[in-house]
C-alpha cells in the first residue's frame, strides 16, 4: 500500500486542462509546420492500441525559450504554468525550470520548460543547457522590432548546441496587447517572412491577457509528441507491427528486438 500511495504522489493525475483529443490548429498558415487538421494516422492508431513505444517509460520534450532581455519569457511560461502575471518585472538569471505534464491522445506527456537569460552576461550560463532540446522557442517584442532583428542570432545560439534537422522552432511575438492593429501587423509581416525563412511556425500571444497563449503551448506539445510517436514507430524495427510498436510487448520479444538492433546510446 505504501509503495502505491508514493507512486500516486510521485505522479498526480494529469490535470483535466491538459488533455489533448485533437491536433490544435496554427496560428497563422503561411507560417506553420502543417496545415492538416488531424494528427498523423500513424500516431492515433499507435495511440487508440497503446502501443506508442512508450515501454516503461513516459515521453518527455525538452524546451528552450530564449530571446532578448525582457520579452516576456518567463511571463509567457509563468502564464501557461500559474495562470499568473507579475508586472514587476525580474530579470531570469542563467536559467529557471519548469515541468508541465500533458495527456495527449491518452498518452502521458511532459513538457520541459527551460526558461533562459536574455541578458548577456548570462548567456554562457544559459547556453549549457540549450544541449539537448527537441524544440526552441524565440520570443520577440511586438513593439520592439530590434527584438525581431536578434531572432537569428538567438537562432543561431541554439543550434550550436543541437541537431537543426532534429529541432522544431518557434518564433512567439509577446506584448501583443501593448501594440496597436497598425504597428502589430506591419511587424508580423516581418515575423511571418523571417519564420518562413528559417521553416519556424509563428505565434502572437499576451501574457497579460492570456491571448493565444494555451493554444500556443497545446500546439508545441501535441506537435512535439507527434514527432515522438513518429520517430519510435520509425526506429522500433524489429519490434513493429503493422507500422505499430506494441507497448505491451513480453520481456522475451524485447530481449530479442534489443540483440537484433542494439541502440546507439552514447551519440
Amino acid at each position: 500500500m505504501s509503495l502505491r500511495i508514493s507512486a500516486m504522489s510521485v505522479l498526480p493525475p494529469v490535470r483535466k486542462d491538459r488533455v489533448i483529443a485533437h491536433l490544435p490548429q496554427c496560428f497563422r498558415k503561411e507560417a506553420a509546420f502543417h496545415t492538416k487538421e488531424d494528427f498523423n494516422n500513424k500516431v492515433k492508431t499507435a495511440c487508440q492500441e497503446q502501443r506508442t513505444g512508450t515501454v516503461g517509460r513516459f515521453k518527455i520534450s525538452k524546451v528552450i525559450v530564449v530571446g532578448d532581455l525582457a520579452v516576456g519569457k518567463t511571463c509567457l511560461i509563468n502564464r501557461f504554468c500559474k495562470d499568473a502575471f507579475d508586472k514587476n518585472y525580474k530579470a531570469t538569471i542563467g536559467v529557471d525550470f519548469e515541468m508541465e505534464r500533458f495527456e495527449v491522445l491518452g498518452v502521458p506527456f511532459s513538457l520541459q520548460l527551460w526558461d533562459t537569460a536574455g541578458q548577456e552576461r548570462f548567456k554562457c550560463i544559459a547556453s549549457t543547457y540549450y544541449r539537448g532540446a527537441q524544440i526552441v522557442i524565440i520570443a520577440f517584442d511586438v513593439t520592439d522590432i530590434a527584438s525581431l532583428d536578434h531572432v537569428r542570432q538567438w537562432l543561431e545560439d541554439a543550434l550550436k548546441e543541437n541537431d537543426p534537422t532534429a529541432v522544431q522552432l518557434f518564433i512567439v511575438g509577446t506584448k501583443k496587447d501593448l501594440s496597436s492593429p497598425a504597428q502589430y501587423s506591419q511587424i508580423e509581416q516581418d515575423a511571418l517572412k523571417l519564420a518562413q525563412e528559417i521553416t519556424a511556425e509563428y505565434w502572437a500571444v499576451s501574457s497579460l491577457t492570456g491571448e493565444n497563449v494555451k493554444e500556443f503551448f497545446f500546439r508545441v506539445a501535441s506537435l512535439a509528441f507527434e514527432t515522438n510517436v513518429l520517430a519510435e514507430l520509425e526506429k522500433s524495427g524489429p519490434r513493429q507491427i503493422g507500422g505499430i510498436v506494441r507497448i505491451n510487448s513480453t520481456p522475451s520479444n524485447v530481449n530479442a528486438s534489443t540483440k537484433k538492433k542494439q541502440p546507439n546510446c552514447c551519440q
